[in-house]
C-alpha cells in the first residue's frame, strides 16, 4: 500500500467517528501524554493547533497554557515558523489551521518536546503526514523528543514506505497504547 492509499483510507476511517468518540479518543491520548516523563520534564512544548479530524489540542492547550511554554507551528512558504502560543494572537492561516500571529519567533533547537500530528504511523515510528512535507523539514534539526498521537487505528501494522528525509518519531501514542521506539543508531 502507498502512501496515497494509506491516507485515503485513515481518512474514511476518521469520517466515520462521532464528535463522542473523537472527545474521548483525545482525552484518552493526552492522559496518556501527561504523564509521560518526556512531557512532565519539558518546559518548551511544539503542539500543533487541531483540525478538525485531528485529536483535539484545544482543551489540552487551555489546561496546560500556564504551567507550559507552547508552541505553535505557522506556515512560511514551504517551510514552518515557531511561535509562542497565545490565545489572543491567533488567526486563520494556510490550510484553515488557526495559527499564532508576531514576529517574535522562537527556534525550533529550544523545544525540548515536538508532538506531531499525522495521518498514520508504524510500529518503528514511521509517519504520513498530509504530503507537503512541512513537519519533516523543520524535524530534520530536532533533538528533541519527538511524540506522534493518533487514535488506534492510525497506528498500522504494516511498514510504512520511508524515504531519507522522513523523521521517524520517539514515541506513539494512541488511546490504547504508548510505544516507545527504539531507534538504532546509524
Amino acid at each position: 500500500m502507498d502512501k496515497d492509499e494509506i491516507r485515503s483510507k485513515i481518512k474514511a476511517r476518521k469520517s466515520l467517528l462521532s464528535d463522542n468518540e473523537k472527545r474521548h479518543a483525545s482525552s484518552n491520548v493526552f492522559n496518556k501524554l501527561e504523564q509521560s516523563a518526556a512531557f512532565l520534564l519539558a518546559e518548551n512544548i511544539l503542539l500543533y493547533h487541531s483540525l478538525p479530524d485531528e485529536l483535539s489540542t484545544h482543551e489540552f492547550l487551555q489546561k496546560w497554557n500556564k504551567k507550559k511554554h507552547f508552541f505553535l507551528p505557522r506556515v512560511n512558504g514551504v517551510n514552518l515558523d515557531i511561535l509562542p502560543y497565545d490565545q489572543s494572537r491567533m488567526a486563520m492561516g494556510s490550510f484553515h489551521i488557526e495559527e499564532p500571529q508576531g514576529d517574535n519567533m522562537a527556534d525550533v533547537a529550544q523545544m525540548e518536546l515536538v508532538i506531531v500530528p499525522g495521518i498514520a504511523y508504524d510500529r518503528r515510528g514511521n509517519r504520513i503526514g498530509r504530503g507537503k512535507g512541512y513537519y519533516d523539514r523543520m524535524l530534520q534539526s530536532v533533538k528533541a523528543t519527538k511524540i506522534g498521537v493518533g487514535y488506534d487505528f492510525q497506528l498500522l501494522d504494516i511498514e510504512i514506505p520511508a524515504e531519507p528525509h522522513d523523521v521517524a518519531m520517539d514515541i506513539i501514542i494512541t488511546e490504547s497504547r504508548c510505544l516507545v521506539i527504539h531507534h538504532r543508531k546509524k
